[in-house]
């Protein structure tokens, strides 16, 4: 238990939905609502216990976990999965509704831009207002404000207030403190989605060092690189439940990949089917089509990408060169044996295109997905294609 930062179980919190803000309103104000419109009111008053059951939802409902000192998780998951609120309720910033989540050691939080700052007061004052929150000493913060400013760059504005800072200069500041003012913990939600690509960059090396300092970090993000390069562990959530804890890769290609699609069928278009199966010859990628007219070449093309949305590789038959075929019809099937190309172990996702060699009739991103778990595989020999890596093909027409 001395090894244990966090300690979360069972942790709950309900919301109610749907319910308007309102100024207060005294007896007068009711008397003279019921007297305008009567029977309205006393409709609301009969349906409103009825309604009650719609209006809560449960943002986090049993989440139970452990985070070990100085080990750095990474939270992921959908728009409205749970993360932010998770985060709130460890900052102590919002009570979980059931549950209880047990924190050991002084906790320093980044939840929105400048949370915690005074508008009216300078960058400097807003220094020495989080240090005093986060329970710093004076003399601590002293020896750490030189590398505040410097990390934000606001010196010529560190004595005006923050109401007149732009967002990038907010979020800068905000950071900085909340990185460099030494807390035992460290709760971090989507900082990198705010602010330019040498910001982000620097955020990104100084949590590498936060981590490499021993510190304990829980880091929510969408950018599944920064997640994958500095976590050393990953929880999933959705829809307000920890539905899988383990290493950040693992969890980024179940995320992102969605587990194996071998197969999707398209009912209107000119794509009717499309499969993909692993064999000892490599990936074998099908399209069923039915069109109105023969085309000489019936056109597949294919991207397969990482989990991260990368493309790895890519073909179709005009970069393999190859011929018409001879009989055009309207409808059949093209298969492509794509020989195995060195892909690292891993979730997979393949986006398929259809066209007559002119046109494309049909597209569909990401539409099935493939598990590697042998890396065995041969290089592929050199030709022109998509992304880094260069596939051999052969392709069938029937």
């Amino acid at each position: 238990m001395r090894d244990t930062a966090i300690r979360v179980e069972n942790l709950g919190k309900l919301y109610q939905i749907g319910q308007r803000l309102t100024r207060y309103e005294t007896l007068r104000d009711r008397i003279a609502l019921f007297a305008r419109s009567p029977f309205r009111n006393l409709r609301r008053l009969w349906t409103r216990g009825k309604k009650r059951e719609l209006e809560y939802i449960w943002a986090i409902k049993d989440v139970s976990f452990e985070v070990k000192r100085g080990e750095v998780v990474g939270i992921i998951g959908r728009n409205g999965a749970g993360k932010s609120t998770l985060l709130r309720i460890l900052s102590r910033i919002t009570e979980p509704t059931e549950g209880y989540a047990e924190i050991r050691g002084r906790v320093g939080s980044l939840l929105e831009v400048g949370t915690g700052f005074h508008p009216e007061l300078t960058g400097r004052e807003n220094i020495y207002l989080n240090g005093a929150i986060l329970g710093m000493k004076k003399a601590e913060i002293d020896r750490k404000f030189d590398e505040i400013v410097a990390f934000a760059e606001i010196e010529k504005f560190l004595d005006t207030p923050v109401k007149h800072y732009s967002s990038g200069m907010y979020v800068r500041l905000a950071f900085a403190v909340a990185a460099h003012l030494e807390p035992e913990i460290l709760l971090v939600d989507e900082v990198l989605a705010v602010g330019d690509a040498a910001f982000q960059k620097k955020c990104l090396g100084k949590m590498g060092d936060v981590a490499k300092e021993g510190r304990t970090v829980l880091f929510v993000s969408h950018n599944m690189g920064a997640i994958a390069s500095l976590c050393d562990r990953s929880l999933l959530l959705s829809e307000g439940f920890l539905i899988k804890e383990g290493p950040p890769k693992e969890l980024i290609s179940a995320y992102l990949g969605g587990g194996n699609r071998n197969e999707i069928r398209f009912p209107d278009g000119p794509v009717t089917k499309a499969c993909v199966r692993q064999s000892e010859r490599g990936i074998e990628l099908t399209v069923d089509y039915k069109l109105d007219r023969p085309i000489p070449l019936p056109c597949l093309g294919f991207v397969i990408s990482d989990y991260l949305g990368n493309p790895i590789c890519g073909s179709n038959p005009l970069i393999d060169a190859v011929k018409e075929t001879v009989n055009p019809k309207p409808s059949g099937t093209v298969k492509v044996l794509i020989k195995y190309p060195r892909l690292l172990n891993g979730t997979y996702k393949i986006s398929v295109w259809f066209g007559d060699g002119r046109e494309d009739f049909f597209c569909a991103k990401d539409c099935l997905s493939i598990e590697i778990v042998d890396v065995t595989r041969p290089k592929p020999v050199s030709a022109t294609s998509v992304g880094p890596v260069v596939p051999k093909c052969q392709w069938y027409f029937s």
